[in-house]
């Protein structure tokens, strides 16, 4: 089957763009390690011992940044649709967040244990048609603060993905007052043309 033009400016794109061939360079899974990176040198969201979990995780980038900083008295949940290689440290759980019995499980594995940090780089599948994108996306956003009141605990912090538009003002007025503090940021290795912005929440009231 012939690509489409769209398809092959993407390829194009993909593998002329710097942060993807320093991540093939330094062994990350993805370009999206240097969001996570660039985020905790600001923030300094990660220290060592703690308990993270990430949500959306998949190939597995953020959880290779993430043992670094945490080191081998922390751990990792990571959870995503698509499967992932197995990562140090990290305990992987391969399901949709939106069901209730995986949502369950990952409760499960935490068997009540707090939890000090929440990444969340999950995003629906895009179908370009941005009133049926922006609600799939917001819905897992929520979905993601209801795991945030469940499991994180006084004081943690949450980063999370979110796209500009619809319900999205809500959602950080929310965040707010919730949090000491909120940043929004759209790091250096996020592209241009995509509407994404990262949610840096700090200290959970």
């Amino acid at each position: 089957m012939a690509r489409t033009k769209s398809s092959a400016r993407w390829l194009r794109e993909h593998f002329d763009d710097p942060y993807v061939k320093q991540a093939q360079k330094e062994g990350y899974r993805g370009r999206a390690a240097y969001k996570l990176i660039e985020l905790q040198k600001k923030y300094k969201i990660l220290k060592p011992g703690q308990t993270v979990v990430d949500l959306g995780a998949a190939p597995g980038s953020w959880c290779q940044v993430t043992h670094t900083l945490i080191g081998t008295s922390g751990k990792i949940i990571a959870l995503d649709l698509l499967p992932m290689d197995s990562l140090p440290g990290t305990t992987i759980i391969t399901g949709d967040f939106s069901s209730d019995e995986v949502y369950q499980q990952l409760l499960d594995t935490l068997q009540g244990e707090p939890v000090d940090v929440i990444l969340c780089d999950i995003a629906p599948n895009m179908s370009g048609i941005k009133s049926v994108d922006q609600p799939r996306g917001m819905y897992l956003l929520e979905l993601a603060f209801d795991f945030v009141l469940k499991a994180l605990k006084p004081k943690g912090h949450f980063l999370t993905k979110g796209f500009q538009g619809a319900g999205f003002d809500d959602f950080a007025k929310n965040l707010r007052s919730h949090f000491n503090d909120v940043h929004f940021v759209k790091p250096e290795a996020s592209r241009d043309r995509s509407p994404e912005i990262y949610l840096v929440c700090m200290d959970q009231k």
